[in-house]
């Protein structure tokens, strides 16, 4: 069952990645050729109009081959013939299609809560036999209302920075600006945690009414913090903070989404986890794609970037080169955490 949730969830971010591109390129007049969801041998094929659509074997990417994209051609519907700023928006087109989705699905999400959660500190945890505070964040000087603006240096938009940022900074003292009363405060050396709990959140959040105004707020707000702990999580890869041996390829990505399907008390609370993880994974895709590594869409923006400040576009066979290059290694790195992932599962 895990595999074939995948499966549905790799070709419904490939479906929306290729399809931003295909509706991109038909908008700017570009001949498109075929458009295909997965790799390898076809498995269901037609044409309809000028572009072949298939359906292949492996569910593991996708292309909208459109016509002079690799090569030059007299076509003068031809990728190469457009103006540099079209194919920009086309070669774009997928990754903010995905990061878009990310956004909508983040608004599904929202919308299936009981109530939309702040930023804002509603009560601490308590003695039951007394009803004194145990909350340490308590005894540090927050108090119930304050609006915690920054953790640690880090910028909060939703509630899940909080999170995040109690779980990556475990052990170390905290750092908050928080708003109150209408004043900027900062308060030094916070702690996390109750004498009976341990390290952790110890505090409950204010939230509001579901209304189409708060969901979209949340949302986008909430788009923002898992685009940004994303890329820190790029930035700590580089790093050295992870190292080579914590990749995880496609074996660890179905194991996580396995462990998705079947996080919660029910199926609506088990939906809402897949569906969590689905928005982490299409925004992951959609900023992954925009890095300037070849093969990738932000590699192709980086030579028409260069087309557009020299005015003069680098030789096809050139370009196709790096990417080529850049493909080797992209398949090299999959090789390689998907070794990881079995290891992992021997384990």
């Amino acid at each position: 069952m895990s595999i074939i949730i995948a499966i549905l969830i790799f070709g419904l971010i490939i479906a929306v990645h290729e399809l931003g591109h295909f509706i991109s390129a038909k908008a700017c007049g570009i001949r498109v050729n075929e458009f295909a969801l997965g790799m390898g041998p076809r498995l269901i094929h037609f044409k309809k109009g000028e572009t072949e659509y298939s359906l292949r074997l492996f569910p593991i990417g996708g292309f909208c081959a459109m016509e002079g994209e690799d090569s030059e051609s007299e076509d003068k519907r031809a990728f190469r013939s457009k103006p540099v700023w079209q194919r920009i928006i086309v070669v774009s087109a997928g990754a903010i299609v995905n990061l878009l989705t990310g956004v909508i699905l983040t608004v599904v999400l929202a919308s299936m809560y009981n109530s939309i959660p702040t930023t804002i500190v509603d009560k601490f945890a308590q003695n039951p036999e007394n009803g004194n505070y145990t909350a340490f964040s308590y005894e540090g000087g927050l108090r119930e209302g304050d609006e915690i603006l920054r953790i640690n240096g880090l910028k909060v938009f939703t509630y899940s920075d909080i999170s995040y940022k109690i779980s990556a900074d475990a052990g170390k003292p905290f750092t908050l600006e928080v708003k109150r009363d209408g004043n900027k405060i900062i308060l030094e050396n916070i702690s996390f945690g109750t004498e009976n709990s341990g390290e952790g959140r110890d505090f409950a959040i204010k939230t509001l009414p579901k209304s189409f105004g708060n969901v979209w707020s949340y949302s986008l707000k909430d788009s923002v913090s898992t685009a940004r702990l994303i890329w820190i999580s790029l930035g700590d890869l580089l790093k050295g903070r992870y190292g080579a041996d914590e990749l995880s390829g496609p074996v660890g990505t179905i194991s996580v989404i396995g462990e998705a399907a079947s996080t919660g008390r029910d199926t609506r609370e088990k939906a809402m986890s897949l569906l969590n993880l689905t928005i982490f994974i299409s925004i992951n895709v959609g900023i992954f794609n925009l890095l300037p590594i070849p093969a990738l869409d932000g590699g192709r923006l980086v030579f028409l970037v260069i087309e557009a400040i020299r005015r003069k576009p680098i030789k096809p066979e050139y370009e196709a080169y790096v990417h080529a290059v850049g493909m080797l290694l992209l398949f090299g790195l999959m090789i390689f955490a998907t070794y990881n992932d079995i290891i992992r599962l021997k384990n």
